[in-house]
């Protein structure tokens, strides 16, 4: 009998570690007002960043959020592992805190940034 595990390499510490992250943007490296849109496999999720440090926004978009809604975008993982922190990434599902409650989107497909005017 052998003593060999299977392991999915994604859901191992050193594949998150070496990932190559230029896919994807922080939440903390953007002003606050920045409009962002997400589209997910499911969905499109329209984002103005209120607080880039806390990572407060307002979030429009898919069957969770119909209507503008406060939430905190807590950041991308793969469906509740490894959570990159405040990040917005391609090939991730976000992971958002709103209502007393975490949605995790479908995969993210493409994400576009419009800087707010000064």
């Amino acid at each position: 009998m052998s003593d060999a595990t299977q392991v999915i390499a994604a859901s191992l510490l050193d594949t998150w570690i070496e990932r190559d992250w230029s896919n994807g943007i922080q939440i903390a490296s953007l002003k606050d007002l920045t409009e962002i849109r997400i589209q997910t496999r499911n969905s499109v999720y329209e984002i103005i960043v209120i607080d880039h440090q806390s990572g407060e926004i307002l979030i429009r978009g898919g069957k969770f959020f119909p209507e503008r809604t406060a939430a905190y975008l807590a950041g991308s993982s793969r469906r509740g592992s490894f959570l990159k922190a405040g990040g917005l990434h391609v090939g991730l599902n976000l992971e958002i805190l709103a209502n007393g409650t975490t949605v995790v989107t479908s995969t993210v497909q493409a994400i576009v940034v419009n800087s707010p005017h000064e």
